[in-house]
């Protein structure tokens, strides 16, 4: 067929024909019987008959080499009886075609433009694909060429292609040396001895070509999408098996699989991961495509190699999609091909991908034992180095542990004792000054003096974290600017909150109208004597609910300006309640402490630290005892105590570390079912006989069985908003501890509330009393009138100064508030007065206290118990305002520090000024009477302060509650009435004031009587 190889006619055929020959022979040997008298060695045969289809297979592919260098085709060698479909043959005749060297060679003569047609010829004769391929073979050579493209009418039919993504073929490593593949007879690859350096270049239609020159067009067959249900399969094999490391996927699903829709023009079949040489299929694709052979070799054994590592026992190969793949590897890929790409060329991939898939299958496939042995090994020893690792790694955590554990130890040990030596440090310098300020203290009452005042709340963290509103609750002692009456004073006032302008202007203005004043130069001067300060430490914890002296100690900017506004001054502070951090602020700006050390105040400021006070002091106070801790001892003292006192109705539980009413619970006694019973034996019995113990003891046993149900059942917490139920009440009573006590046995009980000056010097001194004013419970005072009017001032200041002297003792100086209760004895009908509770602070009624002398100019007469107030003289001579006295007169006055409506933060200051002139409430200051307001804060305005002062005690208390229903009903609706205890302070103020009217009228029948 090649004018190269006119020598060679007839060789082509001659091969073939040698080829079906020793083929038939080896089929005839195979047949052949072998009798029993006659040896055959078969196999000797049989090696010689291969030995020389060996040799004669390797001259045939040289010569298809030789041929395919022209671009000529060796007709297929097949076998007939296998053969499944016809493909056209033709037979040209060899003398007709010419020498193509030989024409190269004439070609050296000839003209320009013959050379220039003769090229074109040439590139076209090159493109079998072209159109005008087949015309110029047949032109020059005279060669009829079949067309093979035309489609016959027999043909089936392929279906629509879809159109879709096309998976990419991953980028793998290089090589370094190429393998050229050898001939192996077992599984029937036909592998060539040197791969084609040529590529076969594809022109495509002129619509299209390529602008970018070299770039190589792809093969007709390319166009493929990957199939529907690619994407939704899942994986279940997750291993990487030993022999095919690194192509199998470990992701949980099947990956998409490029193939071809469109049905494959050369498809093959692989059975158990060998290819029959000798198939009619694989003939014909390996002569199709031989001209690119050398680069699908090495593809096709990946291919064999990986379906023979899983026992695939059938695999058919798309033979256009196989070269796409050979021919992508060469191209530019450097590492052996994924299991997707070897994968995409089955038409069976899914199938197959399932089986390679399958858990186990790789140990099924050749050199199944030995991967398996080494994946058992690989999986052992990654056990053993894990385990060992694991192990390193807590050991290694541990020693981490005990090392940071140690080093923090460590730390903390040095931080709490450098923190016990400061402390230490601080305790000793409060007492150094306190004895320093004990010392000089009448010099600097009688001097001028700088007083630091900070009402902080130093209640334990869990305390402050459980009050609502906490900086407000530390700011309600605003009053003490009011210090700044005595011209020798100058206030440091340290506020837990920013205030706003309106604010600090409400408290200029009334600051200046002191009632004492007289003169221009007087009211300007109380102006510059007071400074208030907010520590910067505010911002930075808006939401810890700190004391303000922790506050006041993070804040350097504060202290800083503290200490120059006192330096070369007397000064000293005033506290709240007594907290460690007090001692460093102190200590901080050098000046001493007016209170009592922190450990001391804790011991002594609870229930039944009060208890030890005032029977230190030996007044009377209520039946009870302190320091319970169990439940046992509740039952057990309540039961003894209910036996003894037979006449009290009420019994109250305190906690000890509560104050205000918000840790009292009570439980009354007529709900016990025995207590009638009780009454009758207390009866039967003398009051001498009944002290002892055995008369008692019948009693307290059967009260004994009956309070535990009595009480779980009838007591009741007065703060039903912190301890809703009993059984969360007694959980924190036994935590924290606390005293059992009687209620006074009257139908009629006063409670007033005293407020003493312990004075470094030994002193003790009244500054404030007032007869308490209770909202919703007895139990819990929001006010006072003052002055109190309960008990006689010989019998009060007796008390007050034997409990002064109790608590001096104790080392306990400072602001003290002490409460009494008062009330008749039923049978005796006289009065007698109970010291219920001691606080060691500054008390809330002292703050409106010096309010209220601020802006009326009075003065407390504890010795005749009034409220002097020294009236303005009317404009007269010179001579005549020296000699003349301002008339005094008597006024009483009711205090509100506890005020709360929810309503009143919907208004603003000014406005709610505004509402109270437009009603006549405000204060005169000719005649030192009306109502004057304390503002706590000016973001919630939730909760206010309140004074009334009038002639007499009926006028106050009409002018308080007049003011309260006035505010009420100007700032609700009916439907909106808000949180408030106005209507119960309300009520309560009605009472006291039927009580006082009854009382007159009792007065005016005893003197009638008389």
């Amino acid at each position: 067929m090649c004018d190269a190889f006119k020598t060679e006619d007839n060789l082509g055929a001659v091969l073939v024909q040698v080829q079906d020959d020793l083929r038939q022979l080896k089929c005839s040997l195979e047949k052949i019987s072998i009798s029993e008298s006659r040896t055959l060695d078969l196999q000797a045969l049989d090696n010689a008959i291969q030995k020389t289809e060996k040799a004669i297979r390797k001259h045939s592919e040289d010569y298809l080499k030789s041929v395919n260098k022209q671009l000529l085709v060796l007709p297929s060698i097949v076998d007939l009886q296998k053969k499944t479909f016809q493909i056209p043959k033709w037979k040209p005749v060899f003398e007709s075609i010419p020498d193509l060297h030989r024409q190269k060679e004439d070609l050296s003569g000839a003209s320009p433009g013959e050379k220039h047609k003769s090229a074109l010829a040439m590139r076209l004769l090159c493109n079998t694909n072209h159109p005008n391929n087949r015309a110029i073979m047949h032109q020059k050579f005279g060669i009829p060429l079949p067309d093979v493209h035309k489609k016959s009418s027999h043909a089936i039919k392929h279906h629509k292609i879809i159109t879709g993504p096309v998976v990419t073929f991953q980028t793998t490593e290089a090589r370094n040396s190429r393998v050229i593949p050898k001939d192996d007879t077992e599984t029937g690859v036909l592998s060539s001895k040197y791969r084609c350096h040529h590529q076969l270049k594809w022109e495509a239609e002129p619509a299209l070509i390529h602008s970018r020159t070299g770039q190589e067009c792809r093969p007709p067959w390319t166009s493929k999408t990957p199939p529907p249900s690619a994407a939704s399969k899942s994986m279940d094999y997750q291993g990487m098996m030993q022999g095919s490391e690194g192509r199998i996927p470990q992701n949980s699903q099947k990956p998409p699989v490029e193939t071809l829709v469109n049905i494959s023009k050369f498809p093959f079949t692989i059975l158990k991961g060998r290819i029959n040489p000798e198939a009619t299929d694989f003939c014909h694709f390996k002569q199709s495509f031989s001209s690119c052979w050398s680069r699908v070799v090495d593809t096709l054994e990946a291919l064999e190699k990986l379906l023979r590592d899983f026992a695939v026992p059938l695999a058919r190969v798309s033979g256009e999609r196989l070269v796409e793949i050979g021919q992508g590897w060469e191209n530019g890929w450097t590492r052996d091909p994924s299991v997707n790409s070897l994968l995409s060329v089955l038409e069976n991939w899914e199938e197959v991908l399932d089986l390679v898939l399958k858990p186990g299958q790789r140990f099924k496939g050749e050199g199944g034992a030995e991967a398996a042995a080494v994946r058992i090994q690989s999986c052992w020893r990654a056990h053993q180095a894990r385990t060992a690792y694991l192990r390193h790694r807590r050991h290694k955590w541990a020693a981490g542990i005990i090392t940071i554990s140690w080093l923090m130890h460590t730390q903390m040990r040095r931080v709490r004792k450098a923190l016990q030596e400061r402390r230490f440090r601080q305790l000793e310098n409060y007492r150094s000054r306190v004895q320093h300020l004990a010392a000089n203290w009448k010099h600097i009452q009688s001097s001028k003096r700088t007083i630091i005042h900070i009402p902080s709340l130093g209640y334990s963290q869990k305390r402050r974290r459980s009050l609502r509103g906490f900086d407000v609750l530390q700011n309600m002692q605003i009053g003490r600017l009011c210090d700044v009456r005595d011209q020798n004073v100058e206030v440091i006032y340290i506020c837990p909150r920013h205030l706003e302008e309106d604010f600090m202007h409400y408290y200029n203005k009334l600051l200046k109208c002191d009632g004492a004043s007289v003169g221009t130069e007087t009211r300007t001067s109380s102006r510059r004597r007071y400074v208030i300060l907010t520590p910067e430490a505010v911002d930075y914890f808006p939401t810890h609910n700190m004391c303000l002296s922790t506050l006041l100690k993070y804040s350097p900017h504060t202290l800083k300006r503290i200490k120059n506004l006192i330096q070369g001054k007397q000064a000293y502070i005033v506290g709240g309640v007594a907290h460690v951090d007090d001692l460093a602020v102190a200590d901080e700006l050098g000046v001493p402490v007016l209170g009592p050390e922190p450990d001391v105040a804790k011991l002594y400021s609870t229930k039944s630290g009060g208890r030890r006070i005032f029977a230190g002091a030996e007044v009377d106070v209520p039946p009870g005892r302190g320091d319970i801790y169990s439940l046992n001892q509740l039952y057990e003292t309540l039961a003894e105590l209910m036996t003894q006192h037979t006449d009290v109705q009420r019994w109250l539980f305190k906690m000890d570390s509560e104050h205000g009413g918000r840790g009292t619970a009570y439980c009354d006694v007529r709900h016990l079912s025995c207590y009638s019973w009780a009454l009758r034996e207390h009866q039967h019995c003398a009051a001498q006989l009944w002290n002892m113990t055995w008369t008692q003891e019948s009693v307290q046993l059967r009260y004994l069985e009956e309070i535990p149900d009595w009480l779980a059942r009838y007591a009741r917490p007065v703060r039903t908003s912190c301890f809703p139920n009993w059984t969360c009440f007694l959980k924190t009573f036994l935590r924290q501890g606390g005293v059992v006590e009687a209620f006074p046995p009257s139908d009629c009980v006063t409670c007033l509330t005293v407020d003493l000056l312990l004075e470094p010097g030994g002193e003790v001194t009244m500054l404030s009393c007032g007869d308490q004013l209770h909202s919703s419970s007895q139990l819990e005072a929001v006010g006072s009138s003052i002055p109190q009017t309960a008990i006689s001032p010989e019998t009060l200041s007796s008390i007050c100064t034997r409990v002064g002297r109790a608590c001096l003792q104790r080392l306990i100086i400072g602001y003290v508030s002490v409460d009494l209760a008062t009330f008749l004895n039923r049978s005796t009908m006289e009065q007698k007065v109970w010291a219920v509770d001691v606080d060691l602070t500054y008390s809330d009624q002292l703050a409106m206290t010096q309010m209220l002398l601020m802006m009326t100019g009075g003065t407390l007469n504890f010795c005749t118990g009034c409220l002097e107030v020294s009236l303005p003289t009317p404009e007269k001579s010179s001579q005549q305002k020296i000699t003349a006295k301002p008339p005094v007169v008597h006024h009483y006055a009711v205090l509100g520090s506890h005020l709360f409506h929810s309503n009143l933060s919907m208004l603003y200051h000014n406005v709610f000024f505004k509402m109270c002139k437009a009603h006549g409430i405000g204060f005169n200051m000719k005649t030192k009477r009306g109502t004057v307001f304390a503002l706590y804060d000016s973001s919630e305005r939730c909760r206010i302060g309140m004074i009334a002062v009038s002639e007499d005690l009926q006028g106050a208390l009409l002018t308080f509650a007049r003011n309260l229903s006035v505010i009420h009903q100007e700032i609700s609706s009916s439907k909106t009435q808000g949180e408030t205890n106005f209507k119960e302070l309300i009520k309560d103020i009605e009472d006291v004031l039927q009580m006082t009217a009854q009382n007159k009228l009792q007065a005016l029948e005893r003197r009638a009587a008389v």
